[in-house]
């Protein structure tokens, strides 16, 4: 269980605004049909118009304001291991509430911001979650969280980013992307499009310092959301891969912390394990010097 706890985007309307002045301009003396021509033909500029650029910066505003999102990652780490999350992820503040799997038992975490609580298999001093602060110092812990507008907010103002074509994914309409990123490009995500605050800015650029490569596919839904991302991540310990889905924007439950009552401290547990280790530690002491001051050579066994 410890170990679980330890290793773990509006669209641009220019394009639209000139479309709309130019069919005015063309006169408007034919109804009916030509109307519909207008329509027809404003879809198609629109989605023209739409660069990946702006299709990433739209999505992530959107899904920065659902807040909630229903997620299922499946990842082969840099050793070849499989794990997976299932549950919720929420953003600024990270979050989740997810099952954790892999080569251990199945194990429930719940985050908030730098606060994450673990289940455990039997209960502790009579509750059932450990809490863990991931905070040093006062500062927050750098990490990524795996959710679906920190995956956009990567790829804010990222040029290299291109457009595949329209498909369906898992049943689901969605416009296919596609981009191979290097370090220097990750650090500079939102650069040129300022979109996020700038706190969150800079805990991304902290997060993905340690990444020389990110290859991404992206598929954002016909409703703005991003339905799904396949990455593939490469650092100093190797390259690991993640099939990461979402569905349920703003309708997925809140994620919120356990009860406080069920819940013990990690810290105050092995400040319990210290005491009670110095306190042994000093009884041996007593029993060996006891048994050195009867001649019987102490602890060790040996003579005085």
């Amino acid at each position: 269980m410890n170990k679980a706890v330890r290793t773990r985007a509006g669209i641009a309307m220019a394009g639209a605004a000139l479309l709309v002045g130019g069919l005015t301009a063309c006169g408007g003396d034919k109804a009916g049909a030509g109307d519909k021509g207008k329509a027809d033909g404003a879809k198609a500029a629109e989605a023209k118009a739409q660069t990946p650029v702006d299709a990433v910066k739209a999505s992530y505003l959107k899904t920065v304001a659902a807040k909630f999102a229903k997620a299922e990652l499946s990842t082969v780490g840099s050793d070849g291991k499989t794990s997976g999350q299932s549950g919720t992820k929420g953003w600024y503040p990270s979050s989740h509430d997810v099952t954790l799997k892999g080569e251990e038992p199945d194990s429930r975490s719940v985050m908030i911001g730098d606060i994450v609580y673990t289940q455990m298999d039997k209960p502790l001093e009579g509750k059932t979650w450990m809490k863990m602060n991931l905070a040093k110092d006062g500062k927050p812990g750098i990490r990524l969280n795996e959710d679906p507008a920190e995956y956009l907010a990567m790829l804010l103002g990222q040029t290299k980013l291109t457009l595949v074509g329209a498909e369906q994914t898992d049943g689901v309409d969605a416009q296919h992307y596609k981009g191979s990123f290097t370090n220097a490009d990750l650090l500079a995500a939102d650069e040129s499009t300022k979109v996020m605050e700038e706190k969150n800015r800079q805990y991304l650029h902290d997060s993905v310092k340690h990444i020389t490569v990110f290859e991404v596919d992206l598929w954002i839904g016909k409703d703005g959301y991003p339905v799904r991302v396949d990455s593939v991540s490469t650092d100093g310990k190797g390259t690991s891969k993640t099939t990461a889905k979402f569905s349920a924007f703003g309708t997925a439950t809140p994620v919120t912390a356990p009860p406080a009552d069920q819940v013990v401290d990690f810290d105050d547990v092995m400040k319990g394990v210290d005491e009670k280790l110095k306190e042994t530690d000093q009884k041996l002491k007593e029993a060996d010097q006891t048994l050195r001051d009867a001649g019987l050579g102490g602890l060790g066994g040996s003579g005085s």
